[in-house]
């Protein structure tokens, strides 16, 4: 959960490099309560439940939109990707499918161009979970 704070808590912030750990807790626990509030909206019968996406998911969708993007351009700076392949994901399924290859990576030793390994620096980069 500490590591979905810390990726809201730089909600648009776009430079810099997300570790993988960062990325994938992100993920999780963001399809937990998209599903959750899914189960919600249907129970609840909210506006829009009968077509997918109710007024509880889609106000939260909307509203970790921003930080969903930011956290993936982060991580692929930190395999050393322009965050502009971010794009591939309006491309159905091959983007998809792309974009997890480069998410799963492993990040690159060292500096690289968007900043210091996370992994290296104190901090959330040796947080427990």
């Amino acid at each position: 959960m500490n590591w979905y704070l810390y990726a809201l808590r730089k909600y648009a912030v776009f430079s810099g490099r997300a570790q993988r750990q960062e990325y994938w807790y992100f993920f999780l626990i963001n399809l937990v309560i998209t599903l959750a509030l899914g189960i919600a909206d249907n129970l609840l019968n909210t506006p829009g439940s009968g077509e997918g996406t109710g007024l509880l998911g889609g106000v939260y969708s909307l509203a970790v939109l921003i930080p969903s993007v930011a956290v993936g351009v982060r991580r692929l700076h930190d395999i050393g990707k322009s965050g502009w392949w971010m794009l591939l994901s309006l491309i159905p399924v091959l983007g998809f499918v792309i974009l997890l290859f480069f998410f799963a990576r492993e990040g690159q030793p060292g500096p690289n161009e968007y900043g210091n390994n996370p992994k290296e620096e104190s901090g959330m980069g040796h947080m427990a979970m």
